[in-house]
């Protein structure tokens, strides 16, 4: 599947985008209004340089105690980055982004602009239902074959049950 197939990738408004010489204070309030985690970092051409994530504001501007309205993003961010495009095949970003270890993947167009990002949970969302789909597949196995076993552990539940409620209103009538 293609990362453009996904209704995430349709769906998303553009990232935000800043240049590299805007203030962190800039980026950090506009990241808290629209509630994101990561701003895009382009040149003049609009074409992506870096990322800036909560990641990089924590230890690169508060971590290092940095003044917000005087740092600019050029000095925390992640230069060039990853990035794809949205004819590539999600299954290999998505293997990239979890042996690399980043949760955020720009999506450019041929002149290297920014059109998109994908998440993580992106691609959780992708595959939730497969995950699903063989959670189910293995309980039915697993109960088929174990069935046996399942009717006489549940028989011995209900017989101790129906025990202690007889010998509870036994005692409890001698009382």
């Amino acid at each position: 599947m293609k990362i453009k197939d996904r209704p995430e990738f349709r769906d998303k408004p553009k990232p935000l985008c800043f240049g590299p010489e805007d203030t962190a204070m800039a980026a950090v309030t506009a990241m808290t209004e629209r509630n994101v985690g990561s701003v895009m970092i382009v040149d003049e051409f609009e074409k992506l340089i870096g990322v800036v994530t909560e990641r990089d504001v924590m230890k690169r501007l508060v971590g290092a105690r940095r003044d917000p309205e005087a740092t600019r993003l050029r000095e925390i961010m992640t230069a060039k980055p990853r990035a794809a495009r949205a004819e590539d095949d999600l299954i290999e970003w998505m293997r990239v982004m979890s042996n690399e270890r980043f949760r955020r993947l720009p999506i450019v167009d041929e002149q290297g602009r920014v059109v998109s990002i994908m998440t993580q949970g992106d691609f959780v969302s992708y595959t939730w239902p497969n995950l699903l789909h063989q959670a189910r597949e293995v309980t039915r196995s697993s109960v088929g074959r174990n069935y046996q076993i399942l009717l006489v552990a549940g028989s011995v539940a209900i017989y101790t049950i129906i025990l202690i409620v007889v010998l509870a209103s036994f005692f409890g009538a001698e009382a």
